[in-house]
């Protein structure tokens, strides 16, 4: 078998990056080692940027997305019984907008498929090399080669790509807390996200529909699922919600639930001879700034535009400068996670000043404009490289 480009990883940088190939008139093989309904069905938030939205509308996948995506203008910050709305609109002219990595990987396999793309599912990528570029997979209990000109390696932090890169350096913090996610069948209690600070720990109410609400709390990384029963869940949702003049939780039957370790991952470079780190396979972050799918989206962006110079020129400049450009942005949001995650969460091993340096922290975002502005600007997203 031959391509241009072997993309590893059926996931939405994956299938995103082959989209954007395709309307370059570049070839590329995906290779996913899940089966379809798997990849269409895992569960994942999805807070998209203003450029992301840009970009899944130029592309010309971003039709269900305008029809049922959930536009947001602003955000609560809630802490000491108070909410505090800082305006993103106001102060940046963008938005963000809720919608599911779940739904944008099953539009984009849609499109793909609809197009003629090559997208294997249930082939496992088990070496390549980037030097004489190849994948080899394992598909219907065959191994078989893929060569190509390229490879891109999306395929997530526990993929093949990032190993085969020698000498990376990596830059890596372990958070004492995790995420208890839920997804449960209630129209949600609010219009826009609350992000809540309390002493028990961090709380944020998320939407993924009008009839569908998307909630978290902090607990331990060790904590046990099964420790956690639906009445003690919206109990301490409740709790930490709660305000001063008295909001009401709506509850519902939760669906789903799973925990989440925070992490902040950063490789470098990411890149190696002919082959490509993009997404989670080369930085993770965590998931209280919303900025891991639009890191992935960036970062396929950038590398499509940098194949479509290569093929149409045979110019490699963008090529060359790939890793730079990513991880600019990449370090931007890392920043801007680590912040939204300390500003937020209750540490256990703070002291007594620290919390009231947290509090203090908190009250003068919460009564600055220029630190509202700074806020916006991050979360609703830097201008694409």
């Amino acid at each position: 078998m031959r391509t241009q480009v072997a993309i590893i990883g059926g996931g939405p940088a994956g299938l995103l990056l082959s989209h954007l190939l395709h309307r370059r008139g570049i070839d590329s093989v995906v290779l996913e080692s899940r089966d379809r309904d798997y990849v269409e069905h895992r569960q994942r938030a999805g807070m998209l940027e203003q450029g992301t939205t840009d970009v899944l509308r130029e592309s010309g996948a971003g039709e269900r997305l305008d029809r049922e995506g959930l536009v947001h203008r602003g955000l609560e910050l809630r802490f000491g019984g108070a909410g505090h709305r800082v305006p993103l609109t106001g102060l940046t002219g963008r938005t963000v907008t809720v919608y599911a990595q779940t739904e944008i990987v099953k539009d984009l396999v849609a499109r793909r498929l609809a197009d003629g793309g090559d997208v294997r599912f249930e082939a496992e990528a088990v070496a390549l090399d980037a030097s004489a570029p190849s994948v080899t997979f394992r598909s219907g209990g065959r191994i078989r080669r893929l060569e190509c000109d390229y490879i891109a390696a999306c395929d997530g932090f526990h993929g093949v790509g990032r190993a085969a890169v020698p000498g990376l350096r990596t830059f890596e913090r372990e958070y004492p807390f995790a995420w208890l996610g839920i997804l449960a069948d209630v129209p949600p209690s609010t219009d826009e996200l609350i992000y809540a600070h309390h002493d028990r720990g961090f709380a944020l109410h998320s939407l993924r529909s009008p009839r569908v609400s998307r909630l978290y709390l902090q607990v331990p990384p060790e904590e046990d699922l099964a420790a956690w029963p639906d009445a003690r869940i919206w109990d301490e949702l409740a709790a930490r919600f709660a305000t001063d003049d008295g909001w009401e939780l709506r509850e519902g039957p939760i669906t789903d639930r799973s925990i989440t370790p925070m992490r902040s991952f950063v490789a470098e470079p990411l890149r190696h001879d002919r082959l490509f780190l993009a997404g989670d396979a080369g930085h993770i972050v965590p998931p209280t700034g919303a900025k891991g799918l639009n890191l992935a989206v960036s970062d396929v962006t950038v590398l499509a535009r940098a194949f479509a110079e290569r093929y149409a020129s045979g110019s490699h400049t963008l090529l060359d400068g790939y890793s730079d450009a990513c991880l600019r942005r990449v370090w931007r949001a890392e920043h801007f996670s680590y912040w939204m995650t300390t500003l937020l969460h209750t540490d256990p091993a703070a002291t007594g000043f620290e919390h009231r340096l947290q509090r203090s922290h908190l009250e003068y975002v919460a009564s600055s404009e220029a630190a509202q502005t700074s806020l916006a600007e991050n979360y609703t997203g830097l201008p694409l490289a």
